[in-house]
């Protein structure tokens, strides 16, 4: 019997199958599981002739599934590999196939995190905010176009790579190394988004305390003798500690902020002249 291979054309449907709708029918108890079975559709019909074949490979990608979309194509196109293998005779049953998904998605995920979600998009932010200056269209536009090219070149890659390297392509991302990798790459990522923090975040006191006619007390410029963007430094801090450590939701955040803000105008903290 001729070894069955997978086509171009079906690696690249199940790779658009991934990419457009690896949140297809998202909920808390799946997750990205229905996507992930999009992904398979094509590959599971191309590989196997009987339909009983077909239900029974399927049912193997009805676990759930969750990981970062962009890196996590790699064991998209991992599992590809292995379901040609097995559809050649391999003794690869389902347990085997679940089991290295389940052990990828977690790493995968705190990777893609780290590099996609922690460094790459606030990147692509603080370009597109320096190119909106005045208004302009062109940060927006940047930030569409830059980023949907190289999402989808970049998870093409992954899925390719995944698909012809196997278990190769990913040891240097889950292997011993991974760790250090994860180190250089959040420590980028804070560098970044601390420059972002201070370069387009401007927040400053209008508070003064006059002693005589010709003596006051301005907090700001005291500030900036001692720790220039303190304020910066301290309403970034308060909305990471709100949001990481007291799990509270983005919009609430923001509400919280725009109470501190009208208190502070109220009091004199802030100026309302001012263009934060």
């Amino acid at each position: 019997m001729a070894e069955k291979k997978i086509s171009q054309a079906t690696l690249k449907k199940s790779f658009r199958n991934w990419a457009y709708g690896n949140l297809t029918c998202f909920s808390q108890e799946h997750m990205q599981t229905f996507g992930y079975l999009a992904a398979m559709l094509p590959v599971v019909d191309e590989l196997y002739d009987n339909d009983e074949d077909k239900v029974n490979s399927l049912r193997t990608y009805t676990t759930f599934f969750n990981t970062e979309p962009q890196i996590g194509t790699l064991v998209v196109g991992l599992t590809a590999g292995l379901e040609e293998a097995r559809a050649n005779g391999e003794p690869l049953d389902d347990e085997t196939i679940n089991g290295i998904r389940a052990g990828l998605m977690g790493p995968l995920a705190g990777l893609g995190d780290s590099i996609i979600v922690g460094t790459f998009i606030p990147i692509l932010l603080g370009i597109a905010l320096g190119l909106s200056t005045g208004g302009s269209v062109l940060g927006p536009l940047f930030y569409i176009v830059a980023w949907n090219v190289a999402m989808y070149f970049g998870m093409k890659y992954a899925y390719n790579q995944g698909y012809t390297m196997g278990g190769a392509a990913v040891e240097a991302l889950v292997g011993p190394q991974s760790a250090a990798l994860r180190s250089s790459i959040v420590m980028v990522g804070t560098m970044v988004i601390g420059a972002v923090a201070a370069t387009w975040i401007n927040i400053t006191t209008a508070l003064q305390v006059t002693f005589t006619k010709d003596s006051a007390f301005v907090l700001q410029d005291t500030l900036d003798g001692i720790f220039p963007k303190a304020l910066n430094f301290f309403f970034v801090w308060l909305c990471w500690w709100l949001m990481t450590k007291k799990k509270i939701s983005p919009t609430v955040v923001m509400l919280i902020l725009v109470g501190i803000a009208f208190v502070g105008v109220l009091v004199g903290f802030f100026d309302p002249k001012l263009k934060y």
